[in-house]
């Protein structure tokens, strides 16, 4: 085969109807190895051809020809990804960044409006709505007025950046969920780029966001992963995002799903399977003859809970269901075409039949895929739901004296939530149909349950009501509270006042029931530490039985009116057959309602009334508890490299995820943050959560760690994470508020380090996880093994993650004040996976030399670890291009 910029910068022909399109011809650069490859790797084989140059592209196509042989590779490639997709609570702390960054350019004499993102990046504010009213028609328009209220200041700033920023467009309130509306208005699956003396390109649709769910879009065949802001933030201005070339499990689906089994439980069995297998970053592809009994629909539920399967990606190839999404979402008839044509001529079409060669394999039989749920803290704990009662009953040591009037289980949050599962509609469908067979066999919500349901988007409200399931599922309490996030991110709003006097007395353990993705402890509430997944008809399920502590399975659900205990309903006669699912589809769907649904949503009044400041600079105001200028945004940071010896400031055990590191739940009005917050004139009872003040870096600080159930192994006897978290001030010996040791600690110039344990940073892409270690003052984390965003992250902000190695840990799990850590990590004894060589001094005088290996993957890491992070990196950058001028051809 001939090799060289001449094939590897060759293009192929094909056609949609009467007109003529060229495509980046990855096969004839690849050969007969091109089929050998997993698609995800043709993919960012293509991405590469078109986007870098022909030094790159060569070194890249050489390098994956290894990677056969290997099935696995240490070499980078660059990813240029076409758009950026964020929702309002990370894009805030990036574009607080960014408002930061343009007032140091300014400062610096350069005009700040030269920093504006070069790629389009769509942000969804869904992530502030809480569920505050619920239970009653009106919920969603009343929660969305209240959403508005608390949150008005920084949407204004959201529309600023908007205004100044010609690249950044804003899906206000009430559009729906990210995942969702990437999934129905935003992703193509094959765009065309029009150039100026030749034909049209057709390039696939190719993105980054920053959510860890982002790979939902993988469902539909469009290659996409999570990132931390702070990545996105490099490639928003122009750089790529290297990445090493990855591992690739393939997940060989066969058979179909038996009745009654859902894509949930599918999501589920995956997320079990491939966590058992040790997953931790790799990518995900599926493949096999199972792959065409599902639908686009099912694929995201799969592809959704990627993150929990410690997966980058969970790709789905292209076929023909993707043609049927694209139709039923309303996209035009061309479009469909193009998709097809384009992905068959550029060999990126499903082959059923085709084995292409993976890191490891998986098999996994649709047709042995049960009824399941995961709980109650991981979501990767897979459950039937026989097991519940028995592992409930391992947790009732906590319930001081039974309650009287509710069970000790009360599910006190049922909640239909999230993109993960409402995003496909026959799942919504299903839940529907439970609603009305409850109704019609006299069956009720206890009082005790908070019920929700908020679909991912508004084109839900329209095809339930046309299929007659909306007035069923409102009947039992289920109407619809808005269209976002809701519960599943932390925004479920207050428990009900029965739930909460029993827990305050401590006569229950209450039980959160969601479908959504996670539920680490204290994530969906800060005082609900279990909660268990599982699909949108047994949420309705578990709501109708109030407690949590039964078999599903063999529970009899009674009549409200026949307490004396004639025969209940059982389970079985209330979930519905496949055949009643697409029959009521069929009657509700309509493919205009989702352009037309999300239309008359982007045009609520409350957003256009909304003023914002129109300035290159944002005035700030130094009043505000919502947004302040952040600190790290200056030229003056430089790098935290170095040789030098650290207090451990926090020793940690495993599993800490972002949600603990950096909570985006309610702010508890008795904890001190609260006070902080008071104190600036706040109302304790409104103090809205976490999430919506990550524009304010005080109240970040204040918040690190702040979570009930993460433990500080550093001492005997320190308070967990509320009402804040603390720690030991080796040198005073005092007991004190994290943020204020890291201050003394700061003050002395004395180093710091956290210690952890496996899977540290599990969670969501949450970039204020990092910010706040850096604000704390934290050097280098040194951890049993990190999750492939937060490493991200912390490198981001410029603090080095070490990996220990398995004969240090247990000596750095029991660290005590006075112990200390010497650490060689400068400049030049930094590179891609290097040991960096580390003491253990005790403060008995003894010592143990050990090494620990930097997680560090690409040139790029290195490189941002020397100027200090993204953001010092980026300013840099700016300010010599902007003093050098245009650049003269």
């Amino acid at each position: 085969m001939t090799t060289g910029s001449d094939v590897l910068s060759g293009t192929l022909t094909f056609e949609v109807g009467s007109s003529t399109f060229l495509a980046t011809d990855v096969r004839a650069a690849l050969g007969e190895d091109f089929d050998r490859l997993p698609v995800v790797l043709r993919l960012l084989a293509e991405n590469t051809l078109r986007m870098s140059s022909a030094e790159e592209s060569f070194r890249t196509i050489q390098n994956l020809r290894d990677w056969l042989v290997r099935r696995t590779s240490e070499e980078e490639l660059e990813f240029r990804p076409h758009r950026v997709l964020m929702h309002d609570t990370t894009s805030t702390p990036a574009l607080v960044d960014i408002a930061g960054m343009r007032d140091s350019l300014a400062e610096e004499g350069v005009d700040p409006s030269v920093l504006n993102p070069l790629l389009r990046v769509d942000v969804s504010v869904d992530h502030s709505l809480a569920v505050e009213e619920y239970a009653r028609g009106d919920a969603a328009p009343r929660n969305l007025a209240h959403e508005y209220r608390r949150n008005q200041e920084r949407y204004r700033f959201l529309k600023w950046a908007a205004q100044s920023m010609e690249t950044v467009h804003i899906n206000p309130p009430g559009t729906g969920i990210m995942h969702t509306i990437n999934l129905e208005q935003l992703a193509t699956v094959v765009s065309l780029i029009e150039q100026d003396s030749t034909l049209p390109l057709a390039v696939p649709d190719m993105m980054i966001g920053t959510d860890s769910h982002t790979p939902m879009v993988n469902g539909l065949g469009v290659l996409g992963w999570g990132v931390g802001g702070l990545e996105a933030q490099t490639v928003m201005f122009g750089m790529p995002t290297t990445l090493r070339i990855p591992d690739v499990v393939g997940v060989k689906l066969t058979g179909a799903l038996p009745p009654g089994a859902t894509a949930t439980d599918v999501a589920l069995t995956v997320t079990q399977q491939l966590r058992a297998l040790g997953v931790s970053g790799e990518f995900v592809e599926f493949y096999g003859p199972g792959v065409s009994n599902l639908t686009v629909g099912q694929r995201a539920v799969v592809s959704n809970m990627a993150p929990e399967y410690g997966a980058t990606t969970g790709y789905f190839p292209i076929d023909s269901h993707v043609l049927d999404y694209l139709r039923d979402t309303g996209r035009d008839e061309f479009q469909q075409s193009l998709v097809e044509a384009y992905a068959r001529a550029a060999g990126f079409w499903f082959n059923p039949a085709a084995e292409p060669e993976y890191s490891q394999s998986l098999h996994v039989d649709l047709a042995s895929i049960e009824l399941r749920a995961a709980g109650p803290r991981r979501p990767q704990d897979l459950r039937t739901l026989g097991e519940i009662p028995g592992i409930l009953r391992g947790e009732d040591a906590a319930i001081s004296s039974p309650a009287q009037d509710m069970p000790a289980f009360p599910v006190a949050l049922a909640a239909i939530t999230s993109c993960t599962n409402t995003t496909d509609p026959k799942l919504l469908i299903a839940a529907g149909l439970v609603a009305r067979q409850a109704n019609s066999l006299g069956l009720s919500v206890p009082d005790w349950v908070k019920t929700s349901l908020a679909p991912g988007s508004p084109a839900a409200a329209s095809y339930l009501k046309r299929s007659g399931l909306l007035e069923d599922l409102g009947a039992i309490g289920f109407d619809i509270v808005g269209f976002g996030c809701t519960t599943c991110i932390g925004n479920a709003g207050p428990l009900s006042v029965p739930v909460k006097e029993n827990l305050d007395a401590g006569s229950v353990r209450p039980v959160a029931i969601l479908s959504g993705n996670r539920n680490f402890p204290g994530r969906v509430h800060p005082d609900l530490d279990l909660g268990f997944i599982m699909s949108p008809p047994l949420v309705i399920a578990y709501a109708l039985a109030g407690r949590a502590d039964v078999d599903l399975s063999t529970h009899q659900f009674l009549p409200a009116d026949d307490a004396a205990g004639t025969d209940g309903v059982m389970l079985a006669d209330l979930l519905p057959s496949q055949q009643e699912i697409d029959a009521a589809w069929a009657v509700g769907q309509d493919p205009e309602d989702f352009a037309r649904d999300f239309s008359v949503a982007e045009r609520n009044p409350l957003w256009s009334r909304l003023e914002a400041p129109d300035a290159a600079c944002f005035p700030w105001d130094p009043a505000s508890t919502i947004l302040r200028r952040p600190p790290f945004a200056s030229t003056s940071e430089g790098t935290q490299l170095g040789h030098y010896t650290a207090h451990p400031l926090l020793v940690l055990g495993d599993d800490i995820t972002t949600d603990h590191i950096s909570p985006a739940s309610g702010i508890p009005a008795d904890s001190l943050v609260a006070d902080f917050l008071v104190e600036r004139g706040e109302d304790r009872a409104d103090l809205n959560v976490f999430a919506s003040r990550r524009g304010n870096w005080e109240v970040m600080l204040r918040g690190g760690f702040h979570n009930k159930t993460v433990g500080n192994r550093l001492g005997e006897g320190i308070p967990g994470g509320l009402p804040v978290a603390h720690t030991v001030h080796a040198p005073s010996g005092e007991v004190m508020p994290l943020w204020e040791a890291a201050d003394c600690y700061r003050r002395d110039g004395d180093a710091v380090v956290i210690v952890a344990g496996d899977r540290f940073g599990t969670g969501s892409s949450r970039d204020w996880a990092a910010k706040v270690q850096r604000l704390l003052g934290v050097r280098a984390v040194i951890a049993g093994s990190f999750e492939r965003i937060h490493r991200s992250n912390l490198i981001g902000m410029g603090i080095l993650p070490l990996i220990a190695q398995e004969g240090i840990r247990a000596g750095l799990g029991q660290l005590r004040p006075g112990d200390r850590l010497e650490i060689k990590a400068t400049e030049t004894d930094l590179a891609v996976r290097a040991d960096i060589a580390a003491i253990l001094h005790r403060a008995d005088g003894q010592s143990q030399e050990f090494t620990a290996r930097a997680a560090v993957e690409t040139d790029l890491d290195v490189q941002l670890l020397r100027a200090g992070g993204v953001i010092p990196s980026l300013l840099r950058r700016t300010i010599e291009a902007a003093r050098q001028g245009p650049r003269k051809d």
